[in-house]
């Protein structure tokens, strides 16, 4: 989350006209993420999220997200549920930027998991994916492999000047694991569960946020990516016992076939490569307005230079 795009009280006022949550109280952006522009929302009635999109998400894949995010939510799944303006539409425009507004969930993500919160994301992510099980619209995922080429080469001539050899990474890993790609049981995924999209109270998973990278790909892809995403430590070295509590807090919910278990060491890194592309593309096309910095490109070529070295999926956790 972030803010690229301003909104005036004069802005929100025209646009609550479309909608029946109440007066508006307190209204301010959140500077976090790098994606869309984000503002929290009191209201006398309640509180919201406003979210305008911003650079990879299309206005035509709104119904997929917004749709995705009241199906799970009548599938038992906590998470943001979208507002229907009084013409019964989940999504507008506002300063030439569609937009939406959802519920706010209660809750703090965390920044430094302990085991223990590794286990609820497991059993969190697991859920997801049977829960998306019968939701109808579908998606292809634009940053899976074949979104990865168009990325290393609008950043091919700026990635040395990163981290000195990274060129030469991308080109042999992308080339690698794309040609080990494999095909595996898939559905709809989150495809970005960091510590960030995960909320806890009293120490257990309270709501998943952050939809606008779900799409239709492989259930164990996206294991692989919270795998990453949680069970790194701040010095780089992977964290074993936390990847082992996370993926039996999966197991307990989904059981993983012996297929999913053997492609994981190619799933790290095509999901570490992925981060890696999307990272170092932000960094080399910085929006000036945004209101934080673009993440460090440089984590995720730490991290794919350890799986790279990772000859069996026992060396992530799996017994």
């Amino acid at each position: 989350m972030a803010v690229y795009t301003e909104v005036s009280f004069e802005d929100l006022e025209r646009l609550l006209r479309d909608y029946d949550i109440g007066t508006p109280l307190t209204f301010k952006g959140i500077a976090e993420g790098v994606e869309n522009s984000n503002f929290y929302l009191q209201t006398d009635r309640g509180a919201f999220i406003l979210t305008l999109y911003e650079k990879r998400v299309s206005p035509g894949d709104l119904p997929f997200y917004l749709g995705l995010m009241e199906h799970l939510a009548r599938a038992g799944i906590v998470c943001p549920l979208p507002v229907p303006t009084r013409g019964g539409e989940l999504s507008t425009s506002l300063n030439r930027r569609p937009c939406a507004i959802v519920t706010f969930l209660n809750g703090l993500s965390v920044r430094r998991p302990s085991v223990h919160h590794c286990a609820g994301a497991g059993a969190a992510l697991a859920r997801l994916h049977q829960a998306g099980d019968g939701f109808t619209l579908t998606r292809a995922n634009a940053l899976g492999p074949a979104g990865w080429k168009p990325l290393a080469e609008a950043c091919d001539h700026h990635a040395d000047g990163v981290e000195d050899g990274l060129a030469a990474l991308v080109a042999t890993q992308l080339a690698a694991i794309t040609a080990a790609w494999p095909d595996l049981p898939g559905g709809v995924i989150h495809a970005d569960l960091f510590p960030d999209n995960v909320l806890f109270m009293r120490e257990e998973v309270s709501g998943i946020i952050d939809f606008y990278f779900a799409c239709n790909d492989m259930f164990a892809y996206d294991l692989a990516v919270t795998l990453n995403s949680w069970c790194f430590e701040m010095d780089g070295s992977y964290n074993l016992t936390k990847g082992m509590a996370l993926i039996q807090g999966y197991r307990g919910v989904r059981p993983l076939s012996a297929d999913e278990i053997a492609a994981m060491p190619v799933l790290m890194r095509g999901a570490a490569l992925r981060f890696l592309l999307t990272r170092l593309f932000d960094l080399v096309h910085h929006d000036p307005s945004a209101l934080v910095m673009p993440k460090d490109p440089k984590e995720y070529s730490k991290k794919l230079r350890f799986h790279m070295k990772v000859k069996d999926a026992r060396e992530y956790g799996f017994a």
